[in-house]
């Protein structure tokens, strides 16, 4: 008898490919990392680390035949060690790191482990407000982090940009040990030359990135990497833009060493103090499933096509953004540089973000609610909704098919303002979206 659960994933399927996702933190997988995800390497138990030594010098092949010493706490580890090692070199290779490390469960894993690597509880860190687009583990009082280091926030311009003044002000005054640049609903492309060089004129300041939004649109090369511009890390999640399975990655700058030996607490040692603050730090055992599912992701991105798409994500949102103009939605910050649309709804028509988001659902269109700056609190009612290009652009979807989008947005969105609205009201819509989406779904990457 087929367990229940199997009936369930096949609903999410048919779900998948008769909607379309908008959620910009969304995509879609290709079947080599499905099949990675899903393969024997759950079986293994690998707490600790391959050795590093020779890979930069080393090409795939050789990687992929070598047996070398490792830092691990069990047996049986050579396949391990090789694919884990494939995954750091092609990550190092891809965003131009000098060091990897592919463990991390998810982006919060990575981001906590980079705090537990160079600071002291009550040690001072400078990231974005949560209202201004910041992320949860930026510092909001919520989470595990902020009840262990001194968060202080920046904010951003009418404009919708980093204030950077404030930024600087605020680093120069209270000499944090970490400045943030980071964010989960910000449109614009951060100077991160310009927050280098205020981070150098605090000694002892760790210049960190953390780009999970973003890190598939630096693979491509439409988006500035920060590690080329002073930065020390960049952590991510490998999903998103990325295109990868659900998990975390941190990449640094600086010297790779054993990680059996504790170094100096230095900025040069940043990548073993980080080694040893993921494992034993802050994690136990290795997802070494998805830690192929990584290594096969960063192949694809590597590849030139991985480029085409990078650029159709961005050229899609802004076609998005200037359509939804049109239809007299208001857009924070005006419009977008990246793959990620916020729009003002409430402004707009009047509605708050969840009942919006609640009504895009019953045609197949899916996003998600999302505070504002102008909101005072009520996380579950906020004014605006967050949306994005990446999965529809993996699906296939080009310009024309963003036009058509706003519209359905919009047609959508004047129906909500009716709480009453019967769903024979909302069918027409489903039923153009249901065509659409399944149009892309029999040439795009998911079939039924």
């Amino acid at each position: 008898m087929k367990d229940i659960v199997f009936k369930l994933i096949e609903q999410e399927k048919k779900r998948q490919c008769e909607g379309l996702e908008l959620i910009p933190s969304e995509n879609y997988v290709s079947s080599a990392v499905l099949q990675a995800m899903g393969s024997i390497l759950t079986n293994k138990y690998s707490e600790g680390y391959p050795s590093f030594d020779g890979i930069n010098e080393w090409n795939e092949t050789e990687i992929a035949e070598r047996v070398l010493p490792n830092y691990r706490y069990y047996g049986g580890q050579v396949n391990i060690d090789r694919i884990e090692r494939l995954a750091i070199d092609r990550a190092c290779r891809l965003f131009h790191a000098d060091h990897a490390n592919v463990q991390p469960h998810s982006g919060v894993n990575a981001n906590e482990a980079v705090y537990f690597a160079w600071c002291k509880p009550g040690d001072k860190i400078l990231a974005m407000s949560l209202p201004a687009g910041g992320h949860l583990t930026h510092g909001a009082p919520v989470t595990r982090s902020a009840k262990i280091y001194n968060f202080i926030s920046y904010g951003v311009t009418p404009e919708g940009d980093i204030d950077y003044d404030e930024l600087e002000k605020k680093a120069l005054a209270e000499k944090p040990k970490i400045i943030l640049v980071g964010y989960s609903a910000f449109m614009k492309i951060p100077d991160f030359k310009r927050v280098a060089k205020i981070g150098a004129k605090i000694p002892g300041c760790l210049l960190m990135a953390d780009m999970a939004h973003v890190t598939g649109l630096i693979a491509g090369g439409v988006h500035p990497n920060p590690l080329e511009y002073g930065f020390h890390v960049m952590t991510s999640t490998t999903h998103k833009t990325l295109r990868g399975p659900r998990g975390g990655l941190i990449l640094s700058r600086g010297k790779v060493s054993s990680p059996l030996k504790k170094p100096e607490h230095t900025l040069e040692n940043i990548p073993t103090l980080i080694d040893r603050a993921v494992f034993p730090g802050t994690q136990g055992g290795p997802l070494e499933h998805v830690i192929a599912a990584k290594a096969v992701a960063f192949g694809e991105a590597l590849q030139p096509e991985f480029t085409e798409y990078a650029h159709s994500v961005v050229k899609n949102a802004k076609v998005l953004a200037d359509a939804l103009l049109k239809h007299d939605f208001k857009l924070q910050g005006g419009g977008t540089d990246n793959h990620l649309v916020l729009i003002d709804i409430k402004s707009s028509f009047g509605i708050d973000g969840k009942t919006y988001e609640t009504a895009l659902d019953r045609v197949g269109l899916t996003l998600n609610a999302n505070a504002l700056l102008s909101d005072k609190g009520g996380a579950f009612r906020p004014s605006g909704v967050r949306l994005g290009t990446p999965a529809i652009t993996t699906r296939g979807l080009g310009t024309k098919e963003m036009v058509i989008l706003a519209d359905w947005l919009h047609r959508v969105a004047l129906l909500a303002k009716n709480p009453g609205t019967p769903d024979s009201d909302y069918d027409q819509i489903r039923s153009e979206v249901r065509e659409l989406s399944l149009k892309f779904t029999k040439q795009g990457i998911i079939k039924l």
